[in-house]
């Protein structure tokens, strides 16, 4: 249980460097953050492996490129469930996912999980 609420803490964390860095994508304040890391989260658990399980063929087809565009779908879907938490556009999302990954990445690093 400890692990999964720090992930889930330094994936706010990672939502907000990410807005900070990247224009196009805006989070009102850190409550905002915490929910839209457990909104990512849940989206990604549900349609997003749907989504990448019946679009295998065309993941392995371009070597990974259509694994960051759903990344950035779901982050998108994301946006428009949680208040305070914007992404405008494609370019932004699909930027943002991959950036998203990286921080999260590293953060988790840096704690030692």
């Amino acid at each position: 249980m400890r692990y999964w609420l720090i992930h889930w803490l330094l994936s706010g964390v990672a939502l907000l460097i990410v807005a900070n860095i990247l224009p196009g994508i805006e989070v009102d304040g850190f409550g905002a953050a915490l929910l839209a890391a457990l909104v990512i989260g849940l989206v990604g658990a549900t349609v997003g492996l749907i989504l990448k399980v019946v679009l295998l063929p065309f993941i392995l087809l371009t070597l990974g490129v259509v694994y960051f565009l759903i990344n950035g779908l779901m982050l998108k879907l994301a946006s428009e469930f949680v208040p305070g938490f914007r992404v405008n556009g494609c370019l932004p999302a699909v930027l943002g996912s991959i950036l998203l990954t990286i921080f999260e990445y590293v953060l988790n690093r840096l704690v030692g999980m």
